[in-house]
């Protein structure tokens, strides 16, 4: 059992997706929490009390450490005032009944730009209103939004779904230009008939990473929620040459959905030609997502 399963955590973070399917980026979603069948394992292994089945259990815990050891090191630095600035992103949800307290929690963090995904003909005017005095400068384009205390513009929809769930803006910075994505991944699927569906997700995910390969810009910061992690492979033409500012500067995983017991992080932020110092989730607002945060440095 052992040797299965961390032959199976090798499998399963690099699936033959044309065996597996979607159904690989659904072990990829979970696979840190593989790491519970490791100390079951070892539970069994005490009890009954053989060192040799003891043994065998480093089998797993050598290819979990592998895999995940480096997300249980603190990398975050000196925070907001070792960087150049901050950036949070938020699904706020829709249905959200209180957009405004939302919005003071984020301005709380102190991060100069803003991207909200979610938003809603009835919620939007609502940001609109609580951001207008610490982030005058703001574009709203469909379901997303991005607010900021330095100058945007060349703010544009991105075609990466049917109705607009994505934008592209350059916001003017004491340092020089950073390049902002905005975006929000279709939503998986599960049904009896289809299983775990991610094909429009992952369509969707090949057209933004189309437009961020386009990018003249050498500083990039892409965020939202990819209804995904970077674990996922099915991922990996937007993940590819960028780095996640959660795993390059933060604490632990940074789990961020649901919100009331966060098992997953598919709330990203992910940069490129800017260094991450520090990346942290916010506290939980009346979204069923967490906010997720970063401070950036060039």
């Amino acid at each position: 059992m052992a040797v299965l399963v961390g032959v199976g955590m090798l499998v399963a973070a690099r699936p033959p997706v044309d065996v597996l399917g979607s159904f690989g980026s659904l072990l990829q979603t979970f696979l840190p929490w593989s790491g519970v069948g490791v100390l079951v394992l070892l539970a069994l292994a005490a009890l009954r009390r053989s060192a040799v089945t003891a043994v065998a259990v480093l089998v797993p815990a050598v290819v979990w450490c592998s895999l995940f050891g480096g997300m249980l090191v603190d990398k975050r630095g000196a925070g907001a005032a070792g960087g150049d600035l901050t950036v949070v992103s938020h699904n706020v949800h829709d249905g959200n009944p209180d957009p405004a307290g939302t919005a003071r929690s984020l301005t709380a963090s102190g991060a100069q730009v803003i991207a909200l995904e979610e938003l809603s003909p009835r919620t939007a005017p609502a940001y609109e209103r609580a951001l207008a005095e610490s982030h005058p400068y703001h574009s709203v384009q469909g379901t997303v939004g991005l607010w900021s205390t330095y100058p945007l513009r060349d703010v544009r929809p991105l075609a990466i779904m049917p109705w607009t769930r994505a934008l592209r803006a350059t916001a003017d910075t004491p340092k020089g230009p950073l390049a902002v994505y905005t975006a929000h991944l279709a939503s998986v699927r599960v049904s009896l008939a289809k299983g775990f569906n991610t094909a429009r997700r992952n369509e969707a995910a090949v057209a933004l990473a189309a437009a961020v390969r386009a990018e003249p810009l050498d500083r990039v910061v892409v965020v939202g929620d990819f209804n995904g992690t970077t674990d996922d492979s099915a991922l990996a033409p937007v993940t590819a040459g960028l780095r996640s500012a959660q795993e390059e500067a933060g604490a632990g995983f940074g789990f961020s959905w649901p919100a009331s017991f966060p098992v997953t992080r598919i709330d990203q932020i992910l940069v490129k030609g800017v260094t991450a110092v520090s990346a942290w989730t916010l506290p939980r607002t009346a979204s069923d997502h967490l906010p997720v945060a970063a401070t950036l440095r060039w």
